[in-house]
């Protein structure tokens, strides 16, 4: 197979990304030799450990990650331009498997990132590997953006989730494409969105009813006239809730849900117009996209996936072969 210039396009997808791993891996037992490496977002990430030989190394850091040690590794920080600042994960990622520079890579990469003010798709190839991704990575409010060669860059996932078209760029013949987020799952996101029970709401309010209740006894003056506006806002507030059922989305969930669909969107018009020649889809939709700890189970999703298309991917490639004569 070699003279099949075979490209990987990793696509953006947060946590559910840890199943490019299972993928790369069963490819690699097929005897799929694999050439260069584009990615977007975690995609990049995961690309740049195996453009690296360090997958191995990658897979084992995941196995070993738990809620705590996900939180651990996220530095907190709303003045950055994101929830999370993302230079502690990146630095950990460098100094666990290496400073290494793109250029230098045994296989061919690249990182696909968003410039901030332009909108312009940036090909990331040349420079340190983990910047790149770390740009690559920038979800918007998430993570923060990230400056790399005078720009200010954010997720790659805004403009080119699975970047099929930079990798016929990097010169591939042959395209395999992993597309993390085509599974919404409706009732997962529903669930993200209730963070409190409903009743817990409606006792929220009572309390605080019965608190600005307790000062108008104190204070006769000034807020009995409060509590007459007051009991008349908490009442019409107390029925909204009552008729919705459950409390609104939170700030997160409506943020990641909307990530979601427009990454979902933009897919399938790109490739629509450049699709790869084979498309491997892991069904992840119940694995939320900050859930990093749930690696395993992503890792097993995407090799089992990729395991049954085993006979598809090699008549393609083998067709591929035949009709370049």
């Amino acid at each position: 197979m070699s003279e099949v210039k075979v490209a990987l396009a990793l696509g953006s997808g947060a946590a559910r990304g840890w199943s490019h791993i299972g993928v790369i891996k069963a490819l690699e037992e097929m005897g799929v030799r694999i050439n260069m490496v584009a990615g977007t977002s975690i995609g990049s990430l995961v690309g740049a450990g195996y453009a690296s030989g360090r997958l191995a190394e990658i897979e084992q850091w995941v196995q070993g990650m738990s809620r705590w040690e996900v939180f651990n590794l996220l530095d907190f920080g709303f003045n950055q331009g994101g929830i999370i600042g993302g230079e502690k994960v990146f630095n950990h990622a460098r100094e666990e498997f290496g400073q290494r520079n793109i250029e230098d890579l045994p296989i061919t990469y690249g990182a696909v990132a968003t410039d901030l003010y332009s909108g312009r798709e940036i090909w990331l190839r040349k420079g340190d590997l983990y910047d790149a991704s770390r740009a690559s990575c920038a979800m918007p409010g998430v993570l923060s953006p990230k400056a790399f060669d005078g720009r200010w860059l954010i997720d790659g996932g805004l403009v080119n989730p699975v970047p099929v078209s930079l990798c016929r760029a990097l010169g591939a013949d042959f395209v395999i494409a992993v597309h993390l987020n085509s599974q919404l799952n409706s009732r997962a996101v529903e669930k993200r969105g209730r963070s409190i029970p409903p009743q817990t709401e409606t006792e929220q309010l009572e309390k605080e009813k019965a608190e600005i209740e307790r000062h108008a006894e104190d204070d006769n003056g000034f807020f009995d006239n409060l509590w007459s506006g007051s009991k008349e806002y908490l009442d019409s507030f107390k029925e909204r809730f009552k008729s919705n059922g459950h409390k609104a989305p939170g700030m997160f969930s409506v943020m990641a849900s909307s990530i979601d669909i427009m990454q979902e969107r933009i897919t399938k018009a790109r490739m629509a117009g450049d699709p790869p020649d084979v498309l491997v889809q892991p069904k992840l939709g119940h694995i939320g996209i900050m859930e990093f700890y749930r690696g395993q189970e992503a890792i097993d999703i995407g090799y089992d996936t990729t395991t049954r298309m085993r006979d598809l991917i090699m008549d393609e490639i083998e067709l591929y072969r035949e009709r370049r004569g």
